[in-house]
């Protein structure tokens, strides 16, 4: 069978990372520290797991509604209504399985041939596949990297062209660790309304703030609801990475189209598993908050130390489980550094330049995928690999 070049060319695009590397060497035995994985460290807490085995106790194992249980979305219309300041109906909210999933759908359906889709610079790098999976065009527009990566409208509309479809929005951000401002959103806003485009805004993050940074949905400003498509999930700040389930929200009139694709490709989500992800959304959310402070503090030791080491300076992120220090004062390539730290520290960090051009000259550290006395022992080695340079 011969599979279309594009298809090909899209699927042959480098996705792992330092992930390959460190396998090869952690099979010989070496201990690592794995600071590249964007994924929590704690356990889902009790009361999410014990409602999924009630769950199947009780017999919810059959096929259950494409869009997601309706008891579930009802949560989850109350949590975007009180959270987000989003008022969707029902049929307005599709379950999906995790937000990977839920973002391929969105790209899917609204990316035809030749569509032009924007990433700020630096972004995650999925954007870029399932742009070109769909047969679109990926086209950069670079974040204000003088500015601690704040959007800037004028880079943004240098790049909008007749054939733009849409603008693609991480926030808070992965891999910079920002939380947009109301103001920097507007900016999005502005020109999306002016040139009648979509944005996909993943808000994965969107618990995960601190200080005074606070997270705004782009789908909560005027004329904004209808031409968003908003992906969220319960990986990161419940620590159910491993559950694989997540949810978007869009207006009536894009909904079918997405559904469309979420049908044929999984029908809907595990229903005992929804269970568990609704007494997320409706139970106590003290260990949410308490692993978001763990965080917090995870945040304030890898900063400090990274302040002190010799070429590394480090803002404070807003919000994520990322750290985003400018290495450039090294004198090294960030891919060069990240290969030089996994063979001589035994750390995995992910090279700046893997998300993009504006990455380069920094590393991503993700401080939430250890506990703190291991990220206390990372920093530590970090220190002495960059002392001997």
């Amino acid at each position: 069978m011969k599979w279309p070049a594009q298809r090909l060319k899209a699927g042959s695009k480098k996705s792992f990372g330092m992930y390959e590397a460190a396998s090869k060497l952690e099979a010989q035995g070496v201990d690592l520290i794995h600071l590249e994985f964007g994924r929590p460290h704690s356990d889902t807490p009790a009361h999410i797991k014990e409602a999924a085995k009630a769950a199947l106790d009780a017999g919810i194992v059959h096929y259950g509604d494409f869009r997601g249980t309706l008891s579930f979305r009802q949560a989850l219309i109350e949590k975007l209504g009180r959270f987000n300041k989003l008022d969707y109906g029902v049929d307005e909210v599709l379950v999906c399985n995790g937000l990977t999933h839920a973002s391929f759908a969105a790209f899917m359906a609204a990316i035809d041939p030749d569509d032009e889709v924007i990433l700020l610079d630096p972004y995650y790098p999925q954007h870029v596949g399932k742009t070109e999976l769909a047969g679109g065009k990926v086209v950069i527009a670079e974040l204000d990297k003088a500015n601690d990566f704040a959007i800037s409208k004028e880079k943004i509309a240098a790049k909008i062209t007749p054939a733009t479809r849409m603008i693609v929005l991480v926030n808070p951000a992965n891999p910079t660790g920002r939380v947009y401002s109301r103001e920097e959103l507007q900016h999005v806003a502005d020109l999306a309304i002016e040139h009648d485009l979509l944005v996909l805004s993943d808000e994965v993050y969107e618990y995960i703030t601190y200080g005074q940074a606070e997270h705004v949905s782009i789908a909560s400003l005027p004329g904004m609801r209808e031409r968003t498509i908003t992906c969220f999930a319960f990986t990161k700040a419940y620590s159910m990475d491993g559950w694989r389930i997540g949810y978007l929200t869009a207006d009536a009139a894009l909904m079918p189209a997405i559904l469309r694709i979420t049908m044929t490709d999984v029908t809907h989500v595990n229903v005992f598993i929804q269970e568990g992800a609704r007494a997320a959304v409706e139970g106590p959310q003290d260990d949410m908050l308490a692993m978001v402070e763990a965080d917090r503090r995870k945040r304030d030791i890898v900063v400090q130390a990274l302040n002190q080491m010799p070429g590394v300076t480090c803002a404070s992120p807003e919000g994520t489980i990322y750290a985003f220090p400018d290495i450039s004062g090294t004198g090294r390539g960030s891919q060069e550094l990240a290969t030089a730290i996994l063979h001589e520290a035994n750390v995995v960090v992910e090279s700046g330049s893997f998300y993009g051009p504006g990455g380069e000259g920094h590393l991503r550290v993700c401080f939430g995928s250890e506990s703190e006395a291991r990220i206390v022992e990372a920093m530590e080695r970090l220190g002495r690999f960059f002392n001997a340079l």
